[in-house]
């Protein structure tokens, strides 16, 4: 999600999973069910806005009946570390028992800065836009992110949706509706962007903390919202943009998550939006960039941009293109999603086979993570 409402490649360090790893996620995908199998495809909204107790009970509920393997907290909430705490005590009930090994949720948020950051309040800095930490020194930022990393794992978050990878030209500035308006961007050229999207990464890194490169393959260049706007079209990225080098560098740093967006790009598949292309996930992504980490998508369940497509069929689309992680802010949509996934691969070789791959590759990072603990 894009989240701006106010409120041939570098592979990715330890992608690849080492032989005791293999070992390890290869018995627990043997002993899944298809029904927690397809749950791990799914990151899911749970509300922390205050007087939101009893729907989150609610909707906790429901997500494990789903076996939901990931969600993300949704806020405005300014009552600080602690009570998160104990919301995402609760979250961790989600996880499962495969056979002999824990498998716990990943837990998310969009903990950016400036106007897109949903937790504050005691125990969390309130961070400045990202524009202003573009100002600060690599290494300066990389000191701050760990912190901010450190606040958010004391929490009871592994997973942080950021940094913002999009590159906005500064003749575009606050034009530009998902970023540039916000400030979201870390300046104005790839270099600038490369440099600190690295920093935030490898800061986040060393709190143990996974993050999200956003929003494949960039934002910068469009003037739409696509949470709020359909029909987002891009015609300047090609897979030859320069702005791709800041994904390259995010990935070298360590991201083992990239966002792709819910724009169309007219360079690249003009004929799909880039959360439902081949073109931009396997051909783009994949295997011109050489990333081999999680694929989720930007917001499938409240945006605009896809209101025209049924929930079922949204995440159907995003899987056969090659996604791993379905977010969906509206945790409503999970049955229908869910139902979609399990009905069509029965008869879906294919599908079932992405299934197969984009499971390995979510358990692969909630292993790098400490949220898989295997009986060796």
């Amino acid at each position: 999600m894009t989240g701006a409402r106010p409120q041939q490649g570098t592979r990715p360090p330890s992608a690849a999973p080492e032989p005791s790893t293999a070992t390890c996620l290869d018995r627990i995908g043997s002993h899944m069910t298809p029904v927690q199998k397809v749950g791990q495809l799914f990151v899911a909204g749970v509300r922390v806005r205050p007087g939101s107790e009893g729907t989150m009970a609610a909707s906790l509920a429901a997500l494990g009946n789903h076996h939901v393997g990931s969600v993300i907290l949704m806020g405005p909430s300014g009552a600080g570390a602690s009570a998160i705490k104990a919301v995402t005590e609760r979250v961790g009930l989600l996880g499962q028992t495969v056979g002999e090994s824990r498998v716990a949720p990943l837990v998310s948020t969009d903990q950016e800065g400036g106007q897109v950051q949903p937790l504050r309040g005691p125990g969390f800095t309130d961070i400045p836009p990202a524009l202003a930490q573009g100002g600060w020194s690599e290494q300066r930022l990389r000191r701050q992110a760990a912190q901010w990393a450190a606040e958010l794992h004391g929490a009871g978050i592994n997973l942080d949706l950021a940094p913002v990878a999009d590159v906005v030209s500064s003749g575009m500035g606050r034009a530009n509706g998902p970023i540039g308006r916000y400030d979201r961007q870390f300046g104005y050229t790839a270099e600038a962007v490369s440099g600190h999207s690295a920093a935030f990464i490898e800061g986040f890194r060393q709190a143990g903390v996974l993050t999200t490169l956003k929003h494949f393959p960039g934002l910068g260049g469009v003037r739409g919202n696509t949470d709020t706007t359909a029909q987002v079209t891009d015609n300047v990225v090609g897979r030859d943009s320069r702005d791709l080098t800041v994904y390259r560098q995010g990935m070298a740093a360590g991201a083992r998550f990239v966002m792709v967006s819910l724009a169309t790009y007219t360079r690249i598949d003009p004929a799909r939006q880039a959360v439902f292309s081949p073109v931009v996930i396997e051909d783009a992504l994949r295997k011109d960039l050489g990333f081999d980490g999680v694929v989720i998508s930007d917001d499938l369940g409240n945006a605009a941009a896809v209101q025209s497509m049924p929930p079922a069929q949204r995440a159907l689309a995003f899987l056969r293109a090659g996604g791993d992680l379905v977010l969906t802010v509206n945790a409503e949509h999970i049955p229908a999603m869910t139902a979609a996934v399990l009905n069509a691969e029965r008869d879906q070789p294919a599908l079932r086979a992405r299934v197969e791959a984009s499971v390995r590759r979510i358990l692969a990072a909630k292993k790098a993570t400490g949220l898989i603990h295997c009986a060796d």
